[in-house]
This record gives structure tokens, C-alpha cells and sequence, in this order.
């Protein structure tokens, strides 16, 4: 993964949250962020994988980042949100718990995961960052999604 460790860079990032923690996803890789209805399930999908929507005039399957966490399988609420993102040539949608905020984080405030986060964590964490008394964990979406057998929409 690149890094530019040039002092007073920043990165642009969506912040949403899942089961009560904190994510940041680089916002060059969000093309948007939706409210979430009607998902329309898909046989023999993979537990994480929620189903598909229609979005912006394109089936996007929808990728349930509780499950895919590791986390109980949450009940969607006015807060929910789904952020449709472009990754690995695929365009998918993250359900989250909530998203809305869009931050830069200066690229020194964001440090290595270490082992023993990404040891029980998958490969998902690309970084923790601290903002004030927050801290964000920023997920590399290629890993994400990668590690996810997705239809092909």
C-alpha cells in the first residue's frame, strides 16, 4: 500500500461507523453515500453478502460490513447507510451502521495497524489514526472487497 510520509500531506477520508467503531475509507474510492431501502436478496450468496440494489441506474451487490467484520448481523435504521464504492474494477455497496462525516486526516497521524490487529482483524486495516480522543481505523476497500466472492452484477 502507498504512503506518502511527506510531512503536512493529508487524506481525504469518509468516516462511518459499524458495531460502535470508528472506519475511515479514502473518499477517491467512495463514488457516493445513500440511504438504504429495499435490498434485494441473491441465492447461495456468501452471509456477508447482503444482496443487490439498484443505484444510480447499475445493479450493485451490497456487502453487509457487520458480517463481514465478524460482528451480529445488525437491524438497518434511519441511520444506516450505504456507501457505493469503486474498487478492485467493481463498484459495491458497504452497508454501514452510519456515515457522515468527510475528514482529511494528515498522513503522519495514520500508523502501521501492527501484528496483533491485523492478526485478529483480517487484512481489512490499513491503519489507525487518532483524531483528538477518536480513533479511526482505515480499512484498505481493496482488501474488503477482494477477499469477497461477489457476483459479478
Amino acid at each position: 500500500m502507498e504512503h506518502d510520509t511527506t510531512s503536512g500531506e493529508s487524506t481525504t477520508y469518509i468516516l462511518f461507523t459499524v458495531a460502535g467503531t470508528t472506519y475511515g475509507a479514502r473518499s477517491r474510492q467512495v463514488r457516493h453515500i445513500e440511504m438504504i431501502d429495499e435490498v434485494t436478496p441473491v441465492p447461495n450468496a456468501p452471509s456477508h453478502v447482503e444482496g443487490v440494489v439498484f443505484s444510480r441506474g447499475q445493479v450493485v451487490p451490497v456487502v453487509n460490513l457487520r458480517v463481514r467484520f465478524g460482528f451480529d448481523r445488525g437491524a438497518r435504521d434511519m441511520r444506516s447507510r450505504l456507501l457505493v464504492v469503486e474498487t478492485a474494477g467493481r463498484i459495491v455497496g458497504l452497508l454501514a451502521d452510519s456515515a457522515r462525516e468527510f475528514i482529511a486526516i494528515p498522513d503522519n497521524a495514520v500508523r502501521a495497524p501492527g501484528a496483533s490487529l491485523t492478526g485478529i482483524s483480517g487484512n481489512y486495516i490499513a491503519g489507525v489514526a487518532t483524531i483528538g480522543d477518536r480513533i479511526v481505523l482505515i480499512v484498505d476497500l481493496d482488501d474488503v472487497v477482494a477477499a469477497s466472492p461477489l457476483a459479478a452484477a
